[in-house]
């Protein structure tokens, strides 16, 4: 009798229980980090050297995320106290432990930069070039997490004057018009309408996009509104190898699907023709997110948020259409030359005794251009729309794994600029610890098939 063997399914909660000098080295060995020491070379050789190892220092922060260490303080002090947790970092027996000032300012150094951000990106295309990321979909959501600044008082609002009653004169009211079309064109691009993200490029919407600490608010799941003053996360997911493909964090107060187009955009610079459907939730139903869909060759899974609207006559909760006794017709098929959904007769016409009147008609067309956000492909209440729908868990996954496991809540920075900082090094933490499972559970394959 053959001995069956199990494959090992080693994640990232395997990876936390390894020894720490082979955790560390797992994951210090997936992540670049010479464009960060680079901000730290000297501009020439003369003068004395540097005191500090930046690098080993660099390693330290990874390690605190790592071993959820709270506060700077608390991170100095088992570097003093810790020998091997401090030759871990990197950290010479000749070398000087830094103190709290020491890493402030070199918080602020790369805070000023978008170093960090490059460093993730690298990592996902080492992930795509190592087989742990293929072709699948992308799940985008929205986490918050509180700021340490203390909320600012409102400003009280001025007195305006009230408004002349009646309607403006002809001259006036162009007048006014134009003025207000100045004042919209002049706004910011984030207190715009979100069509107009559709003609912007993906730096003007990653470097225009809000990060002081605003309040913000949400309902939770009995339907009673949260405020937190803070910040918002917003992540784009691989929902198999759940992988943080591009994440931006925001002011609290910004709406989630004013954050979906820019994540898109950057997916479609960087990792083009890669995924299938983009998975969201209700709070992402605009229409310019389905036409940034469509424009990326998308597959568009968004729950339908009715708006004040009423019933729709001759089409169910699906928009499918109905027929005489109002049973609503099957989804059939999406025809992608002509952009059509087939609906075909509903399965209660084969007993019915009106499938032969002229009433009765066999099969409908409807283009997805008739209102792309009713007409998905595949289409809504279709077993295939529910399928690629569950896989969105994903995304709330690894927000709670950035919560629960990486320290998202605990910023301990102050103004938006280090706050960023420290989301795009939470988010770099976990996938460098998703990577290195990976690499180790591939590992464990080969040689599970060798002993075989």
């Amino acid at each position: 009798m053959s001995i069956i063997r199990q494959q090992s399914l080693f994640d990232i909660h395997e990876l936390y229980e390894m020894e720490p000098t082979h955790h560390f080295e797992a994951v210090f060995s997936t992540i670049n980090l010479d464009p960060i020491l680079n901000l730290f070379d000297k501009p020439n050789k003369v003068g004395a050297p540097r005191e500090l190892n930046y690098g080993a220092m660099i390693y330290s922060l990874i390690a605190r995320v790592v071993e959820r260490i709270v506060t700077i303080k608390d991170l100095i002090r088992r570097l003093k106290r810790d020998p091997i947790f401090r030759y871990d970092c990197g950290f010479l027996h000749s070398d000087q432990i830094p103190s709290e000032a020491s890493y402030s300012r070199m918080v602020t150094i790369i805070s000023e930069s978008d170093e960090m951000e490059h460093i993730h990106d690298e990592l996902i295309f080492l992930a795509i070039d190592e087989g742990h990321i293929g072709e699948e979909n992308i799940a985008i959501d929205a986490t918050h997490f509180e700021a340490r600044d203390r909320a600012h008082t409102s400003d009280k609002k001025e007195r305006t004057t009230p408004k002349k009653r009646g309607r403006k004169p002809k001259a006036e009211r162009e007048q006014w018009l134009k003025e207000k079309q100045a004042e919209e064109e002049a706004r910011p691009i984030y207190e715009k309408e979100i069509v107009h993200q559709l003609s912007e490029s993906v730096e003007v919407l990653l470097n225009e996009a809000p990060i002081e600490p605003k309040w913000g608010v949400k309902k939770n799941s009995d339907g009673k509104n949260i405020f937190w003053f803070g910040y918002k996360g917003h992540l784009a997911v691989s929902t198999k190898s759940q992988y943080i493909l591009a994440g931006m964090m925001t002011s609290g107060s910004l709406n989630d699907g004013k954050a979906a187009i820019p994540l898109l955009k950057k997916i479609d610079r960087d990792l083009p023709s890669l995924f299938t459907a983009g998975l969201f939730d209700a709070g992402y139903d605009y229409e310019p997110i389905y036409q940034q869909l469509i424009d990326q060759d998308l597959q568009a899974v968004i729950p339908y948020n009715r708006r004040n609207e009423g019933e729709t006559v001759g089409y169910d909760e699906y928009f499918a259409p109905t027929c005489v006794l109002e049973h609503s017709y099957r989804y059939d098929s999406f025809d992608p030359k002509y952009k059509t959904l087939k609906y075909t007769r509903p399965k209660e016409c084969a007993t019915c005794p009106l499938q032969h009147d002229s009433l009765c008609q066999k099969t409908f067309k409807i283009r997805q251009s008739t209102d792309i956000r009713k007409y998905t492909n595949p289409a809504r209440g279709s077993k295939k729309w529910d399928e690629l729908y569950k896989e969105r868990t994903a995304v709330e996954r690894v927000n709670a794994y950035l919560k629960e496991f990486f320290g998202l809540n605990n910023v301990r920075h102050r103004t938006g600029k280090k706050s960023r900082l420290h989301f795009h090094l939470v988010t770099l933490v976990y996938n460098a610890s998703r990577l290195a499972a990976d690499r180790i559970r591939l590992e464990m394959k080969h040689k599970t098939l060798k002993a075989a």
